[in-house]
């Protein structure tokens, strides 16, 4: 681990203040401004502050900023939405935003900053209907990407190198960890009906759902929409415990979030990537180039844009679309959103074709 000698406390208060105003740029909000606990302004200078606190105890050390993202759980299960069960362009595209957000760190702060990616599939994989080889595959590959990054500054730590859970089926890891670290449904269920917790339980009976809704499905939509609602509990309550277990494994981290946070908290909402929606990630989605510019998209939406399929290794990597960005752009609605999304080319992301 590189280090370097102690800054003084302003200098060292001065570079924490950068780093946070460089990971705000890329802060997930919620699309719903007049929702409680929501940013006054943007950038916020109530969460610049809450992060450059946690950042300037590395400065002041002269140790690497470590970022801790709880991400990256498995593929979706449903077709309509990605390629297949391992990562892809999506996730290759997301890695080398954080690769190289680790080297625009180093810019501000030579000992710069290490992102490790906590992935949370096995946690929750049996509530997702994720099954736990496809996990174990998806965690092998993710690793093949990471070796490839150029500033080696990005890590995977999963749920099978906890040395406490060795020697646990995968069943009992996830019995163990929610005996140690969840908060009772009961608690949650209290939570979300209160309002604490309701856009997140939204969102990820949104996800179960699209995820349970694929042409094998024989049931009712209304059968589907309850049984979405009893797992989004399940892995609410399992990534929270996935969480807390993460705050004692990495003490006194920059703690990111895919998901929206609000105004202050110690989590920090992080996008990935460009995307046609504000919970939209790689593993729900898939990369489509068009006219240069890559955006992440689902799979169903990319394919009603008259893409064609790139294949690398012999297996589907992101689509490209065949026609001028301009006769697109004439297209309906939601094509037109998913097009505006692509403004902006996503940084140091690998190209090959």
């Amino acid at each position: 681990m590189l280090t370097s000698h102690p800054l003084p406390a302003s200098r060292a208060r001065e570079q924490a203040h950068e780093i946070a105003q460089l990971l705000l740029r890329h802060q997930r909000r919620s699309d719903r401004s007049e929702q409680p606990g929501q940013c006054r302004e943007l950038p916020c200078p109530d969460c610049r502050s809450t992060q450059s606190e946690v950042i300037e105890a590395f400065v002041r050390a002269g140790r690497p900023v470590r970022l801790v993202l709880p991400a990256f759980p498995g593929k979706s299960p449903n077709r309509a939405k990605v390629l297949g069960t391992l990562p892809d362009m999506a996730e290759e595209l997301a890695l080398g935003f954080l690769d190289s957000l680790t080297g625009r760190i180093r810019q501000i702060y030579p000992p710069g900053a290490e992102i490790v990616i906590c992935s949370d599939g096995r946690v929750f994989s049996d509530a997702v209907r994720i099954p736990d080889d496809d996990i174990t595959a998806y965690h092998r590959e993710l690793r093949t990407m990471i070796a490839a990054l150029p500033h080696r500054a990005v890590s995977l730590f999963t749920l099978d190198e906890v040395p406490e859970f060795a020697g646990l089926s995968h069943d009992d890891m996830r019995t163990v960890l929610t005996e140690r670290h969840a908060v009772p449904l009961e608690q949650l269920r209290s939570r979300v009906q209160q309002g604490e917790e309701l856009p997140l339980y939204r969102a990820i009976t949104r996800f179960l759902f699209e995820d349970g809704n694929t042409p094998e499905y024989r049931g009712s939509r209304a059968a589907l929409q309850r049984d979405a609602r009893i797992r989004a509990y399940v892995v609410i309550q399992r990534s929270k415990a996935w969480g807390e277990f993460l705050a004692g494994q990495f003490p006194g981290s920059v703690r990111l979030s895919i998901h929206p946070q609000p105004c202050s908290a110690a989590k920090l909402g992080i996008h990935l990537g460009k995307s046609t929606g504000t919970w939209l990630t790689p593993w729900h989605g898939v990369a489509v180039d068009i006219g240069g510019r890559l955006v992440l998209m689902k799979r169903a939406e990319a394919e009603g844009l008259n893409c064609d399929l790139v294949e690398r290794g012999g297996r589907p990597s992101h689509y490209v679309v065949r026609e001028p960005v301009r006769s697109v752009h004439e297209d309906d609605t939601a094509r037109r959103t998913a097009l505006d999304a692509t403004a902006v080319t996503v940084p140091d992301a690998p190209k090959e074709w």
